[in-house]
């Protein structure tokens, strides 16, 4: 391979610098692949592993081909090639012989204090493993990001933001790091917390005089794990003192996990700066699972619990409770209670009837127009309310209403629903939802209100 043949490689990387305009993004995908061979139609790009690959395909190929493009002048055809040096060894940048014995030279990731007892005042759940965790389509990319992390801390996925709905994954996958990582580094400072808990410590710190102590305590972490971050929108003081715990940690190398009910960008009332940090890393998410993964959940569930049950009623469950991992765990632990306490045998039948409150056999599929009928019929108002323009409150607020029972009833996509009232976009439906979960907390009635609706719809 000649210097000619290497500086395509390098003009290639200039346009997509330039196109990227963000340079820790650049840093994390493209600063550590190198030209490893071409021909007169090919290129070959060694990339350090086989998920950064299908990472690269599945962000990158059209700015990868299209820049190598125009730095031969024609088009090329673009393959990866694996790195075979082992992922504990920092990336070696292009033309830089020297950086894999500056690595080497060095401890591979600093640690923040002498050994520690694995699960110690940590904040992790014993529980919450890699090897408890079902793998299906709907968490396979966020399992991966997760395990990547727990190779190479602070390395590429810096930080890991993980987002999906209630009850996913995101909280196990989020301590199975935490396990793993003391498992390879046990000198490492792992600690867990939830959003809600860091703010409410923040503010008996603040109340109590002890602000330095409570940052000694998370800005001198190895890993940080935080959980539910849209907990902290809206509030000033606790993203800002997270701004700067982040800052600290991303500075020191230090590995950032962070998880949310939705993207960044789609948390309403979070600060910019915040946004754009979580993004500089990977953000992946995690979907209800399909039927054969909840299936392989129940098995792995009734494996851990000692438990046996007819095929038939692992099928019942499977296909019936579909909205997320909890709830289906939760409805094998409580018709395995209820065998015990009744003294039945476990059937078809008798799942049907314990969990009567939970599944309806035969129940209609709720649509969108279902629900904005109801509403419609509930306010006194046209169909065609829901999808015009109209402001005032008498309008506005049902139709809110509507957007969040779409959201809590249907398995729509926040673009489907805004599709569904006049065009509106994702950010407005997220707003609605977001403003009818707060009135819940404080409005007298609404509840009410809420379930009265709600059952008219699922007996329409």
């Amino acid at each position: 391979m000649t210097a000619n043949d290497l500086s395509v490689w390098l003009r290639a990387r200039e346009f997509i610098k330039k196109e990227l305009d963000n340079d820790h993004v650049f840093s994390i995908w493209f600063g550590s692949i190198r030209l490893v061979s071409s021909t007169e139609d090919s290129v070959t790009l060694e990339v350090q592993n086989k998920f950064f690959k299908d990472m690269l395909l599945d962000r990158y190929t059209k700015l990868i081909n299209s820049s190598i493009a125009k730095s031969c002048g024609k088009e090329m055809r673009v393959e990866f090639a694996l790195k075979e040096t082992s992922a504990d060894v920092a990336a070696k940048p292009p033309l830089d012989h020297d950086a894999k014995e500056k690595a080497q030279a060095k401890p591979f990731w600093p640690f923040s204090r002498d050994k520690q007892e694995p699960g110690k005042e940590i904040g992790l759940n014993s529980k919450y493993t890699f090897d408890s965790f079902v793998i299906g389509p709907s968490n396979r990319f966020a399992h991966a990001a997760s395990s990547a992390v727990c190779d190479s801390p602070a390395k590429a996925y810096n930080p890991l933001f993980i987002y999906g709905g209630v009850g996913l994954g995101k909280t196990h996958l989020m301590h199975a790091i935490g396990h793993k990582v003391l498992q390879k580094f046990p000198k490492a400072k792992v600690l867990y917390i939830s959003s809600e808990e860091f703010t409410n410590q923040l503010i008996g710190a603040i109340q109590n005089r002890t602000t330095t102590k409570f940052r000694e305590k998370y800005r001198h972490v190895d890993i940080l794990l935080i959980d539910d971050i849209h907990f902290i929108a809206g509030k000033e003081s606790t993203q800002e003192e997270f701004f700067h715990t982040f800052n600290t940690l991303y500075d020191a190398h230090k590995q950032i996990v962070v998880s949310s009910d939705r993207p960044p960008k789609e948390i309403q009332a979070l600060e910019e700066r915040l946004v754009s940090r979580f993004e500089w890393g990977l953000v992946t998410d995690v979907q209800p699972p399909d039927f054969e993964t909840r299936m392989a959940i129940l098995k792995k569930k009734s494996e851990r619990e000692t438990i046996t049950l007819p095929d038939d009623v692992y099928y019942f469950l499977a296909e019936k409770i579909k909205s997320n991992i909890r709830e289906l765990e939760g409805a094998l632990i409580r018709i395995v209670a209820y065998a015990k306490l009744v003294g039945k045998e476990i059937s078809v039948d008798m799942v049907r009837d314990v969990l009567k409150d939970m599944i309806k056999e035969g129940e209609k599929k709720i649509t969108i127009d279902i629900i904005q009928k109801k509403v419609c019929e509930y306010f006194d108002m046209k169909l065609s309310d829901m999808k015009v323009k109209k402001r005032s409150r008498g309008i506005a607020y049902p139709r809110q209403i509507a957007m969040y029972l779409a959201r809590q009833l249907t398995d729509y996509s926040l673009p489907e629903i805004g599709e569904y009232f006049g065009g509106r976009d994702h950010t407005t439906v997220m707003h609605a939802y977001d403003k009818i979960m707060t009135d819940l907390k404080v409005k007298k009635g609404l509840n009410e209100l809420i379930d009265r609706v709600t059952d008219s719809i699922k007996i329409s």
